[in-house]
This record gives structure tokens, sequence and C-alpha cells, in this order.
């Protein structure tokens, strides 16, 4: 049994972690929508546990400045090679 899961339970720790982080965070209501700004960066993900992950890619990323497509890493293709259906 796997020692953490995603599920609703887990939302607020996810939004403390963020706060602590120094985050400023912003729920919008009416499209289900969060938000997490710092230093003139802006996420927005479907809830808390995602916009941590983003909050992860930016902070193993350390972007100076930003451009298109800071965020990614292409290889491995590790997606593909769990589910090949995905690309």
């Amino acid at each position: 049994m796997p020692d953490i899961s995603a599920h609703l339970n887990v939302y607020n720790t996810a939004l403390v972690v963020l706060e602590r982080k120094g985050w400023e965070l912003r729920h919008d209501r009416e499209h289900e929508w969060w938000f997490a700004r710092k230093d003139g960066w802006e996420f927005l993900a479907d809830d808390p546990m995602q916009l941590l992950g983003l909050v992860g890619i930016f902070e193993h990323h350390a972007p100076k400045q930003k451009s298109e497509y800071w965020w990614r890493i292409d290889e491995p293709e590790l997606l593909s090679h769990f589910d090949p259906d995905a690309r």
C-alpha cells in the first residue's frame, strides 16, 4: 500500500508547503483553478497537488528568465515507455 496518494485530504498540506516556500496562493472558485505566484512567475493547476508539482518543476529548473518551454525535459522519453499510447 502506498505511503501517500493523491487525495483531497492532501490538498491542505500541499497549500501549506507552497505558502511556506513563499508562494502567494489564489483559488478561482468559478473555474476551480488554483494559482501560485512568486517573483513574477505564476502557475495554474486544477488542484493544489498539481500546483505543488508545477512549482517542483520550476524549482528543479530554476530559470532566470522566462522563455518558451523553459520547463521541458525531453530525454529520456519516459511517458511513452510507461504508456505507449500517450503520445
